[in-house]
């Protein structure tokens, strides 16, 4: 939990933000090619065809996030993830 409380006082500094390590910003753009590809498989990909590089970064967050935060509850109910 040291992470979260070094986290949450860098962001209470920045105003809310904290900005993206390069590491973190190269896997959002790796990742952008998995949903790419499904979404192609899905039939979905046209109306996420024209939108800006930004717009799909933020659904990446999303979803990652979403399930780092599911990951989390799960092991604080004392489930193991494994």
């Amino acid at each position: 939990m040291r992470c979260l409380a070094a986290g949450a006082a860098l962001a209470k500094r920045n105003q809310g933000m904290i900005d993206k390590t390069d590491m973190e910003q190269r896997a959002i753009r790796d990742a952008r090619r998995f949903l790419a590809e499904v979404l192609t498989e899905l039939g979905l990909l046209a109306p996420f065809h024209d939108r800006a590089a930004e717009d799909i970064d933020r659904i990446v967050e999303a979803c990652v996030d979403g399930f780092q935060d599911s990951m989390q509850r799960q092991s604080d109910a004392g489930e193991i993830p494994f």
